[in-house]
């Protein structure tokens, strides 16, 4: 097992090192000169070009990269240009927000589209198997910000029943703590901070979990029809077991090999995909922080997020294989590394 994850360890190295020069090269040739933006279109030509010279940004692009490469090898992302604070720490500050959204989305997502699917594939053609399967396709057409405009006007503009954007309301918000708010307020005893942090959290969450419960319950459906017709399937059910007991212990886990995988997929993509979500719900969450500073031409920041959001993509990666092996006893790493 250990050499298995030092092996795939190696593999992540070359893909973020390719991200890195990615995410490099987009913010200095596709972006704007930040000095104007930053200093202002009045700000004279000796001091856009001394602002330049301080954060090295007359340096030839090559050695440009070479010094942000190091700068993440020794856990050093620079400063905003803006607040002239390490980014780690601006976005430390706003990554509870969107690990929490994330988090409940996810939740959200993997048991309505896990429960879909099922329900879907044991009852195969029927009437609920059509409105799982409308309800997929909707999912994975229907824009992130569309749908949280129609939510935010429905819930929040109609019938007024929950709020249309934040993170709770700022005299309840919980001092100290972890960052999460849902578990903060319920470790302090707060259960009207609580309650306050789980109705905003609602709208933002739904319609960032949309998508991906519509991919979760259509690999849910595929994955059970196809173990649902496996042999040992038929022979538990010729036994006289019940349904209920033949989809549960002997059909469902064996489905959950490629589903657990779209999970942990999904999981990466929302920490990483939550921009749109944050911005229309003013979620104060990196992805929000990042559209700000993109428009802004703050690139310690955007590189920062960026590649923070890469490493989490491979953590997650290499968990849901290791997740595999407890799933599936038959996969067994060691002897796949021989």
């Amino acid at each position: 097992m250990l050499k298995y994850v030092a092996k795939r360890a190696l593999q992540a190295i070359p893909v973020l090192l390719g991200l890195s020069v990615v995410v490099f090269l987009i913010m200095r040739v596709f972006s704007p000169d930040p000095a104007p933006v930053v200093l202002g279109e009045h700000a004279t030509r000796e001091a856009m070009d001394a602002w330049r010279d301080a954060y090295g940004l007359n340096d030839p692009i090559v050695m440009q990269y070479l010094d942000f490469l190091l700068g993440i090898l020794h856990g050093d992302l620079g400063e905003s240009y803006y607040t002239h604070t390490p980014v780690m720490t601006e976005i430390m500050a706003r990554f509870p927000a969107t690990v929490e959204l994330s988090v409940v989305a996810i939740l959200v997502a993997s048991v309505c589209g896990i429960t879909l699917g099922v329900v879907a594939a044991v009852n195969k053609n029927s009437f609920i198997d059509g409105f799982a399967t409308a309800l997929s396709l909707a999912g994975v057409s229907m824009p992130i910000f569309w749908l949280g405009v129609m939510l935010i006007i429905l819930f929040a503009g109609v019938w007024h029943v929950l709020p249309s954007g934040g993170r709770i309301d700022p005299l309840m918000a919980p001092r100290g703590g972890t960052g999460l708010f849902l578990v903060d307020t319920l470790v302090q005893g707060d259960l009207k901070a609580f309650a306050d942090a789980a109705r905003h959290i609602v709208l933002p969450a739904l319609a960032l979990s949309m998508y991906s419960m519509a991919i979760i319950c259509r690999m849910t459906r595929s994955s059970m029809l196809e173990t649902l017709g496996e042999d040992y399937v038929r022979t538990a059910r010729a036994k006289g077991l019940p349904q209920g007991k033949v989809t549960r212990r002997h059909a469902l886990r064996n489905a959950m090999l490629p589903v657990t995988t779209v999970i942990g997929l999904q999981f990466g993509s929302l920490l990483g995909g939550a921009m749109l979500t944050e911005t229309v719900f003013a979620w104060p969450g990196i992805g929000k922080y990042v559209v700000d500073c993109i428009l802004k031409s703050d690139f310690p920041v955007v590189q920062g997020a960026v590649m923070l959001i890469g490493i989490i993509f491979v953590v997650i990666n290499l968990v849901v294989d290791l997740i595999y092996a407890r799933l599936d006893p038959r996969i067994t790493y060691g002897k796949e590394e021989g």
